[in-house]
């Protein structure tokens, strides 16, 4: 019995390995290398935050908000934006999954009843602001229970051109064991969900390719250039504005 699992766990790995080793399609990759080396910059955050001054302003209509974090990334991650979101008046809350480590039915199945939860409990459609592929999971969210959602902001999400046009698609297939254009759910990735939906991109994003992230009328309501490193969606005071100002709307 050990020797059959053994053997399945490693015919597992080599397929994840074949899988990060594919081929870029061509005319299609992630933003230069330079931007990626950019992305470092979130070691020193936690030295900026020390003497960071940043207070927003107060809500002109307080939301509830359901944060979703990036891939392989922590809830704890948005932890300041969330802080600074409640600062201004907005209830913020975590999206009950934990890391995220790529879609399933069963975690969307679980992001659907969280959802439904939220919406009954504040009477009120809930703001889905997701950060990469968070904002893929609140995308199709909206469309599966666009009833219970006031508006989606995407940040840095790469819902549009190729799924491949970013610099960890091979992390992403190593570690879920499937192909980006080859969720195991049902999606449609550029199709804009039934409400309200501002995607926010970067020129200086480091991980997804800007038009990835901008999308094509059609794909989103708006989209929102914000000056931040693909890391910084989440803590730049930049993109925390960008987020604010879209609740406000």
């Amino acid at each position: 019995m050990l020797g059959g699992q053994f053997a399945g766990a490693r015919g597992a790995l080599r397929h994840r390995i074949a899988l990060a080793r594919e081929d870029c399609p061509e005319g299609v990759g992630g933003p230069p290398l330079r931007r990626l080396v950019g992305e470092l910059e979130w070691l020193v955050e936690p030295a900026r935050r020390a003497f960071r001054r940043y207070e927003p302003a107060a809500a002109r209509r307080p939301r509830t908000v359901m944060l979703l974090p990036g891939f392989a990334t922590h809830p704890v991650r948005m932890r300041y934006m969330a802080r600074r979101l409640e600062a201004a008046g907005h209830r913020v809350k975590r999206w009950g999954l934990g890391f995220n480590w790529g879609p399933t039915e069963g975690n969307i199945a679980s992001l659907e009843t969280r959802l439904e939860d939220l919406a009954a409990r504040h009477g009120e459609p809930v703001a889905l602001v997701g950060w990469s592929l968070g904002g893929l999971f609140a995308r199709e969210l909206a469309k599966r229970r666009p009833g219970e959602v006031a508006k989606v902001v995407t940040m840095g999400s790469p819902f549009s051109w190729s799924p491949r046009a970013n610099n960890v698609w091979r992390a992403y297939h190593l570690v879920t064991g499937h192909r980006v254009e080859e969720p195991p759910v049902a999606v449609e990735l550029s199709a804009k969900p039934p409400v309200e939906t501002v995607a926010l991109w970067s020129p200086r994003d480091g991980i997804v390719h800007p038009r990835a992230a901008c999308g094509a009328p059609g794909e989103r309501d708006r989209a929102v250039a914000v000056r931040c490193t693909h890391m910084g969606f989440a803590y730049d005071p930049r993109a925390i504005d960008a987020v604010l100002r879209e609740l406000d709307r």
